[in-house]
């Protein structure tokens, strides 16, 4: 299969003021075409063609890093951009969800803090997440594109700490983009129908 961009789920301005136009347009149209781009031509002779997304992130790492990077980043992306919605983020979680963070983090508020200081401590380029592994949450930070899929977790929900996903409306701020996607932006039922497609 090859890779394909898929179209943002909402409008451009729809995540304002938490999330610009500006910053989705960059971030969506350039950034995650170019993943796209890189991995279709990556893709072709490395043995992994007509694999799934997850089957060649998983088939990739640690033996191409070129394919890797670029799959990763678009598989990464593809959910992301599901991960948030308008009107999204704070307390109002689904019930089988708030069980869990509750039994498995401690609670809604020490989830946030650990979610956006994992996000805040990741050096450089990454991602902090949200995963299912062993039928427990956990929360975990990974660089550049790397993903909980390749250390035998499931991914629910992922936050981008690239610069290129908050430089323009925070600038150097990263800890103020954390807090408006958690408080702001996060799309709960999203999160829940991964949990639910995880078993």
């Amino acid at each position: 299969m090859s890779f394909e961009l898929p179209p943002l789920p909402y409008a451009y301005d729809s995540l304002g003021p938490f999330m610009s136009a500006e910053t989705l347009e960059y971030h969506h149209d350039k950034h995650h075409q170019a993943y796209v781009t890189n991995g279709n031509n990556l893709l072709k002779d490395s043995g992994l063609e007509g694999l799934s997304l997850e089957d060649v992130v998983k088939g990739s790492f640690g033996k191409n890093a070129g394919l890797f990077n670029n799959a990763a980043q678009h598989y990464n992306h593809v959910h992301f951009w599901k991960w948030m919605k308008k009107g999204g983020g704070g307390k109002s979680l689904p019930g089988k969800l708030q069980a869990m963070i509750d039994s498995d983090l401690g609670g809604y508020d020490k989830f946030r803090a650990d979610f956006i200081a994992a996000g805040t401590t990741q050096f450089g380029s990454g991602w902090a997440w949200l995963s299912l592994k062993d039928g427990k949450l956990a929360i975990s930070k990974t660089p550049n594109g790397e993903n909980p899929l390749v250390h035998g977790a499931t991914p629910l929900l992922g936050v981008d700490v690239w610069e290129h996903s908050y430089y323009i409306d925070y600038r150097n701020a990263r800890p103020k983009y954390l807090e408006a996607f958690v408080d702001s932006l996060i799309n709960w039922d999203y999160v829940l129908e991964l949990l639910e497609a995880a078993g």
